[in-house]
């Protein structure tokens, strides 16, 4: 017996699950990007929006929903694109019915990305059409010719990157400079490019680094900053302890740059790491003027060190870190703790290097009562001075910090600045040693932080009866 076979047509679409018959118009929407804001990227990305608002528009059995877009955004990763996360989110939620756009390249230059969106998009009914390279997704050869655009679109992008690379390390090579001066304070670009001074800013700056060397952490500093209304580098009203952790540490205040301090693991995306080595470094000296003197920052940045936490940190640690000289070998005091598990328990200070190579130095220990009753003492001795410190300062300060002698005219400008630079930051120092002494009571009955480290340079110890204080305006005191 012949079998009757009878076919039944398909009557729904098999991506929407629409009848093949049915007259509804499809809901379009058009997605327009460029990956930079120069003038001929605008103009093309004018372009494209213009273009499929009027295309979709124009078309009677099409529906237009809306044009998306992102400018200025790289194709190499979905985040960021506020625009193309939009409208996927709106077609997955089933808003869109296709998608028009002017190539590949344009949708993701990412093979994976592009491929797993077209196929959230196809499974929820929405198609793709991608008008440079006539491609459709519902075509059962769509997913192919995707794939082998979106490698080439994407293999673009890694030589792009590449070259960009290339070019930004020969610039580095060359030790040529730049600076986000929108962010950076201190400094605006020249005439020619390079950094100059921004004095008003720069005034902050040299505020920020003498706060710290009077004793004072990041954390009250920043404290201080916002409570005297003073603008962060990127003009808000609050300052965090990490902003100005960054200007104590940033080189480009004493004239120097460090280039490449971080690079670009992937291209992909974009994602950026600290430098430790795996890519060349570039030190640049005297690139541009400085703000604070390089003997100044280097000071700061020990004093950094020997407060910051952790393993590595230096032995001498505290209010005391990096102040008391070993007479004997010149190495730094640091801080042993007695008895560290008992009642007993005492913090004292001793020399670094006391019983190095066995030989034993012979200068003493103290625990920190004794080191601060001995600068009483000798700051006692320092203030009975005060007047005539203050006279002399008052007396010199127009002579010799502004004026710059008889060479002044033989000096290069560069040079020239380099001395006002100088003269200024030890002018500053000089005046804050002063209002130090103005502020203090008489006679001093108590230790403070900031007088200590607004006064003392450092300490040299000899023996238990001959401790040395050697002031920042050079005069030393001897504690008997």
């Amino acid at each position: 017996m012949a079998k009757n076979v009878t076919t039944i047509p398909a009557t729904r679409n098999c991506f929407t699950a629409d009848p093949i018959s049915s007259q509804k118009k499809r809901r379009v929407a058009g997605y327009a990007r460029v990956s930079t804001d120069m003038e001929d990227q605008q103009t093309s990305y004018a372009a494209q929006c213009d273009y499929y608002t009027r295309y979709i528009q124009s078309r009677e059995d099409w529906e237009f929903v809306k044009l998306y877009s992102d400018e200025g955004v790289s194709a190499t990763s979905t985040q960021h694109r506020e625009g193309f996360n939009q409208m996927v989110e709106d077609a997955l939620a089933g808003r869109i019915d296709l998608i028009i756009t002017k190539s590949v390249s344009r949708f993701a230059r990412n093979t994976v990305d592009s491929l797993s969106t077209i196929r959230k998009l196809k499974e929820n009914g929405c198609e793709c059409y991608f008008e440079k390279e006539n491609i459709w997704t519902f075509d059962s050869k769509g997913e192919l010719l995707i794939t082998i655009m979106s490698s080439l679109a994407q293999e673009e992008s890694r030589s792009i990157s590449e070259n960009c690379t290339w070019g930004m390390r020969k610039r580095f090579a060359d030790g040529k400079v730049s600076v986000p001066f929108g962010r950076f304070l201190g400094y605006d670009r020249g005439e020619d490019g390079n950094l100059v001074i921004n004095e008003g800013q720069a005034k902050t700056v040299r505020k920020i680094y003498g706060l710290f060397l009077q004793g004072h952490s990041p954390y009250k500093i920043a404290k201080i900053l916002t409570e005297e209304g003073i603008p962060t580098p990127g003009g808000k009203k609050v300052w965090g302890k990490a902003v100005v952790e960054s200007i104590l540490t940033n080189e480009k205040y004493k004239g120097d740059a460090l280039l490449q301090k971080v690079y670009t693991v992937d291209f992909l995306s974009k994602k950026k790491k600290v430098n430790e080595g795996e890519v060349p470094q570039y030190y640049v000296e005297g690139n541009h003027p400085a703000i604070i003197e390089p003997d100044l920052f280097d000071s700061v940045q020990a004093l950094m060190k020997a407060r910051k936490p952790g393993k590595n940190r230096s032995s001498c640690v505290g209010v005391f870190s990096g102040k008391i000289k070993c007479g004997d070998c010149g190495s730094w005091y640091g801080s042993k703790v007695w008895h560290s598990n008992d009642k007993y328990r005492k913090v004292i200070w001793q020399c670094n290097h006391k019983y190095d190579n066995g030989e034993k130095c012979t200068t003493p220990h103290f625990d920190e009562e004794t080191i601060k009753n001995l600068f009483i003492e000798a700051l006692n001795s320092f203030c009975e001075e005060r007047a005539e410190i203050t006279a002399a300062f008052e007396e010199i300060k127009e002579t010799v910090f502004w004026k710059d002698g008889p060479d002044r005219d033989k000096a290069e400008p560069g040079e020239v600045e380099e001395r006002i630079e100088a003269k200024q930051t030890q002018r500053e120092m000089m005046q804050n040693l002063v209002d130090t002494l103005k502020g203090m009571s008489k006679p001093v009955d108590s230790f403070e932080e900031s007088a200590w480290y607004a006064l003392v340079d450092y300490v040299t110890v000899y023996g238990r009866e001959d401790v040395r204080f050697t002031f920042k305006n050079g005069v030393e005191i001897r504690d008997f």
